[in-house]
């Protein structure tokens, strides 16, 4: 029996280009030499996810994924209401 919080993952597929790829090494690393532990490319991606998820955020009304990153861009500079921000606490 598993735990109760525990997720079942699922392999995911993505096409990043050679620049997309180096910065999530990058960050990596960043976090393995200021902290000793090495974040891998999919707790990156999951970790980014979930900051999404967070944001409720939806692809409603969504054509490319540039409108995606503006949307996405916006949501993070909108000024937070303190009920927000203690939700996330």
């Amino acid at each position: 029996m598993l735990p109760e919080n525990h997720r079942l993952a699922h392999r995911v597929i993505a096409s990043l280009n050679r620049e997309q790829v180096d910065y999530l090494d990058q960050l990596g690393k960043d976090a393995q030499f200021s902290s000793g532990v090495k974040l891998t490319r999919t707790q990156i991606l999951s970790a980014m996810v979930n900051v999404l998820r967070r944001l409720n955020l939806t692809g409603n009304g969504i054509a490319s994924s540039e409108q995606f990153e503006r949307r996405i861009l916006d949501a993070l500079t909108q000024p937070r209401s303190p009920d927000s921000a203690q939700e996330g606490s």
